[in-house]
């Protein structure tokens, strides 16, 4: 019965003894399992997936469940390899006063018990208390002000128990593998393996120096919307492999050409710090790359996330100019009269005043644009993404109607037109068609009346031509089978009614075409009525959804950074505590010593927030252009709500140095 009770009473010692290394781990685990809990719980509320856009907000949190297990994994056995590699030394110790392995391993399986069921049951129970305060603010943010009650799920109980359950067990299984791996003497001196001088791998630098090339050349010059779509993922990929391989090999790479400089090294101010920062990269390549990874994806999800909710009104405004529009596909121009005569009668029966009439005539064709000539898409490559980068959406105007559209006056010859570039590019002065071409009079980027156009991930094009003859000659050049292009005609307006009156008057004007017919047609698919304010939910719901989820990953990673750099603190606070006995031995003077570890610790702290900002500062052309995808054009939001977040983030992030370097220098100096 002894027998039985010694293991775990040892197990419990141990934690308490080794508090320092285990607290900030029981935190975080618990923090954590909490996290998942309340996601879980909002990814399957019922109540929530009802609302309008609600599908959307669950699908958002399932995705972000899924990856905040993954990080929460990795993250939970990379700090993990810290508590190890410090508790070494004391298995070591263990196996010379006569326990053996499978002892050791049975201790820490308490030890893994223990911190577990901690993190499960106080994980789920903050998770439970937390899950309603989140649920509002989530609501609050959606503005779903009624209608959607909260609900608790057991299966949150669940699915935390079960997941972190699971990620437990191979952190035992981590800790088996360790201790079973190593003989008494490599694990009397674990904490003290690789104090070797490093060697420079040239190879892994110039690897790490052309993958960060590369990945910022994709991230400057993808001009098109899809192509950064495709694109981003890949310049992510090559931007952390070139950042690991540059903070494991680069820095020291460049340390040791330092070294080389006579004239440089062979000073006291210098000697020191560049030796001693050649011993720091090497034990914490990866710890520095992790840092600068999480700090630059937090920047980016949190500044992103925000300027997207905070300029959903501009958003909402670009999609939608006006605040009613009526969208009719027809075969002619018949349709403009019915149209107009079914919404003022509508409108008329309302009592609500209109303004900002405009009333919109256009015909859109796709085409593939190879420079300055395009040409009808290719059969059976549909979805060939290849082809799709190419593919331009041109929208003809009549002259007559762009003039009476935007008040103008503007004048063209038989072969002459003016290009409103809403999305893409073009910079030639002609447009070549299958065997005619029609000059450029003029250029103009975006269109104040594009609208729905905007929706569209493919570059877009406003050709403003002289009459519908030009428009059926470049339909047919596009190989159009029909007679003519179909013509769609948008009546939109504004107004000053209220909220509940636009969505109402909308609902009419929709009612009022249901079931009528147009010289023998149904028209209830072919005309479209939609607005600002009905589609104001279905915009917070995604904006909503995506700030939330960039403030949930954004304290997930924030979490994690602080976690790392206080086990890194703590370990070279070990580590230096040897190095600064002996170089008082061989004679420095202490403040010396202390001037030169204070100058190590603050350049391998803030590098990794340094190299943070680099990043961000060469992915702002790509992520300009994801933004677009979503309506969000006003890129003066976007770099209001970068610098915010980047001041905000260096503060906490100077905060979290001033405590951890509290720790190291009481280790040092003790």
């Amino acid at each position: 019965m002894r027998k039985m009770l010694f293991y775990p009473r040892i197990a419990a010692q141990n934690i308490k003894t080794n508090r320092k290394l285990y607290i900030p781990f029981l935190i975080t685990s618990t923090l954590s399992a909490a996290m998942f809990f309340i996601i879980y719980s909002l990814s399957v509320s019922k109540s929530l997936a009802s609302t309008y856009g609600g599908s959307d907000i669950t699908m958002i949190m399932s995705t972000a469940m899924v990856v905040a297990v993954i990080f929460f994994a990795i993250f939970l056995f990379y700090t993990q390899s810290f508590l190890i590699k410090r508790r070494k030394k004391e298995f070591g110790l263990y196996s010379v006063l006569g326990m053996e392995k499978k002892h050791i391993c049975i201790t820490c399986f308490f030890e893994t018990l223990y911190i577990a069921l901690i993190s499960i049951i106080g994980g789920s129970a903050l998770g439970a208390l937390m899950s309603k305060l989140v649920y509002m603010a989530l609501m609050k943010l959606l503005k779903f002000n009624t209608g959607v009650e909260f609900e608790f799920h057991f299966s949150s109980v669940t699915y935390t128990a079960l997941v972190f359950g699971a990620i437990f067990v191979l952190l035992f299984a981590n800790t088996v593998r360790s201790i079973a791996g190593k003989n008494v003497v490599e694990l009397l001196s674990g904490g003290s393996v690789g104090e070797k001088e490093p060697k420079t791998k040239w190879i892994t630098t110039i690897i790490g120096i052309i993958a960060i090339a590369a990945g910022y050349y994709i991230a400057i010059t993808t001009e098109k919307p899809i192509e950064a779509v495709l694109l981003f993922v890949v310049a992510v990929i090559l931007v952390m492999i070139g950042t690991y391989c540059l903070f494991s090999s680069g820095s020291i790479a460049l340390l040791k050409l330092l070294r080389k400089n006579k004239n440089y090294y062979y000073k006291t101010k210098h000697f020191v710090p560049v030796s001693g920062m050649m011993y720091r990269m090497k034990q914490n390549a990866v710890g520095l790359g992790n840092i600068c990874i999480l700090c630059t994806a937090v920047l980016i999800m949190v500044s992103t996330t925000v300027s997207l909710y905070g300029g959903m009104e501009d958003a909402l405004r670009t999609r939608y100019p006006r605040n009613i529009s009526i969208m009719a596909l027809a075969d002619g121009d018949e349709v403009r009269g019915y149209v107009d005569e079914t919404v003022d009668k509508v409108v008329a029966g309302s009592g609500i005043a209109t303004k900002n009439v405009i009333k919109t005539a256009e015909r859109s064709m796709v085409a593939v644009k190879e420079g300055d000539t395009f040409s009808g898409r290719p059969e059976g490559q549909d979805d060939d993404l290849v082809v799709s980068n190419s593919i331009t959406n041109l929208v003809c105007v009549t002259l007559e109607d762009y003039n009476r559209i935007t008040g103008g006056n503007a004048t063209l010859s038989e072969n002459e037109v003016l290009l409103h570039i809403v999305r893409g590019g073009f910079s030639g002065d002609t447009m070549r068609f299958s065997g005619f071409e029609l000059k450029v009079k003029a250029k103009y980027d975006g269109f104040e009346f594009a609208g729905r156009n905007l929706a569209y991930i493919v570059d877009s094009l406003y050709v403003i031509v002289p009459d519908e003859a030009t428009v059926t000659r470049i339909y047919k050049a596009l190989g159009g089978e029909e007679d003519a292009c179909r013509l769609t005609y948008e009546y939109s307006f504004d107004t000053d009614a209220t909220s509940e009156e636009q969505i109402a008057l909308s609902k009419a004007i929709n009612k009022a075409f249901s079931g009528e017919d147009f010289k023998g047609q149904q028209y209830t698919q072919e005309i479209m009525v939609e607005g600002a304010e009905q589609s104001r939910g279905r915009f917070y719901s995604l904006y909503g959804g995506l700030l939330f989820i960039g403030i949930f990953l954004g304290f997930v990673f924030m979490t994690a950074t602080v976690l790392i750099i206080y086990y890194k603190q703590i370990s070279e606070g070990y580590d230096d505590k040897e190095r600064y006995e002996i170089m008082q031995k061989v004679g420095m003077d202490a403040r010396e010593i202390k001037k030169s570890i204070r100058s190590q610790v603050l350049t391998v702290f803030f590098l990794p927030l340094i190299t943070a900002f680099i990043h961000l500062a060469f992915s702002f052309p790509i992520i300009t252009k994801l933004l677009a995808l979503l309506n969000l054009t006003n890129i003066s939001i976007f770099v209001t709500c970068l610098i915010i977040t980047a001041a905000i983030f260096s503060v906490l992030y100077a905060l979290v140095y001033a405590v951890t370097a509290k720790a190291y220098y009481k280790i040092v100096s003790d």
